[in-house]
């Protein structure tokens, strides 16, 4: 696939690219190399290769699905002007 100049200056608009007549041609073989790479990477063969989050094998990191209460309530409440029962209290502000 190649991109003709039409082509980047409809990119350019689209990204909102202020590009001028003389930035069209090295934008034009940039996009070209970018594109001729893309192709590249199509034609290697990764039938049996299985999906990787890192570079190195290794088990993601889970921990336990637990419900707690976080054990900071107090904590967390501990600055407020007004609370009850580790929840904060605020003036009604809809009648």
């Amino acid at each position: 696939m190649s991109v003709d100049a039409q082509t980047v200056r409809r990119i350019a608009h689209l990204a909102r690219i202020a590009v001028g007549d003389e930035d069209v041609p090295p934008l034009q073989g940039e996009l070209n190399a970018i594109l001729s790479f893309v192709e590249q990477l199509g034609a290697v063969d990764v039938d049996g290769v299985e999906p990787m989050t890192s570079v190195t094998p290794m088990a993601m990191k889970k921990r336990a699905d637990a419900i707690t209460d976080g054990g900071y309530a107090g904590d967390i409440v501990f600055n407020a002007p007004l609370t009850e029962d580790h929840y904060f209290l605020v003036p009604k502000v809809v009648e």
